[in-house]
């Protein structure tokens, strides 16, 4: 299970919630470059945002979202904040839904029918 907070308390999720979030971060191709670059080693966000062709104001939400969604943490060095995976196993995990085969039939999609956004 992977830590989340609510209302500035550690908590955390359960087997449910854990997938839930963990979904809710996969929803988004940045969200998805994002955890897969930190999925190789820790980065800034000016170094994520140039790797990824985004902005720097965009690069924060989307970094804010998964720090919500309790995937990934900021930690300060000095006048810098390096981003990371909140758990090693979470690298684990995306090698193998990276891996996974999935079965699709060509004229269907996925559509999320509550396309709320990020946890």
């Amino acid at each position: 299970m992977n830590p989340c907070t609510f209302d500035g308390v550690l908590t955390l999720a359960t087997h449910l919630e854990a997938l839930t979030r963990f979904g809710r971060a996969l929803a988004d191709p940045i969200r998805c470059q994002l955890l897969l670059a930190l999925r190789e080693a820790p980065a800034y966000p000016a170094d994520l945002a140039d790797r990824l062709g985004v902005s720097r104001t965009r690069l924060s939400n989307h970094l804010a979202c998964l720090r919500d969604c309790g995937l990934v943490v900021a930690v300060p060095e000095g006048r810098r904040t390096r981003y990371e995976l909140a758990d090693a196993r979470l690298g684990h995990a995306l090698d193998d839904l990276r891996t996974a085969v999935v079965a699709v039939e060509a004229d269907r999609t996925c559509v999320d029918a509550d396309e709320k956004g990020c946890c």
